[in-house]
């Protein structure tokens, strides 16, 4: 997702026919999923808010998916990875196992 300010405001008065001036808040995710970004317009400028996941996407079924309004759970729930009417979780979260760690002190590498 190259996009930033100018993009992301071009494509959602050209694309969507939306006037970003509007203090809505528009999101785009990446082809991915693994991406998002948040377009908003407030009182002095644009914002651009990103969040970009290590694991897992923000969307499991693209055919589900559908340009529309969304109300403030809706998109925090986006947020956080949840999909209703998906019972499984969006990533497997990995063990952290304790490894050995090699320790040396600084002086003893410098010299």
């Amino acid at each position: 997702m190259r996009r930033s300010f100018d993009g992301l405001q071009a494509l959602t008065r050209h694309s969507m026919g939306h006037d970003p001036l509007d203090g809505s808040l528009y999101v785009f995710v990446s082809r991915r999923g693994a991406q998002m970004r948040v377009l908003y317009f407030d009182r002095s400028g644009f914002c651009v808010w990103g969040k970009r996941l290590e694991t897992g996407r923000f969307i499991s079924d693209w055919s589900r998916v559908h340009a529309g309004e969304m109300n403030w759970t809706q998109l925090k729930l986006l947020i956080e990875g949840i999909e209703p009417g998906h019972q499984r979780k969006r990533y497997q979260q990995t063990e952290v196992r304790n490894k050995p760690c090699i320790y040396a002190p600084l002086s003893a590498a410098m010299g």
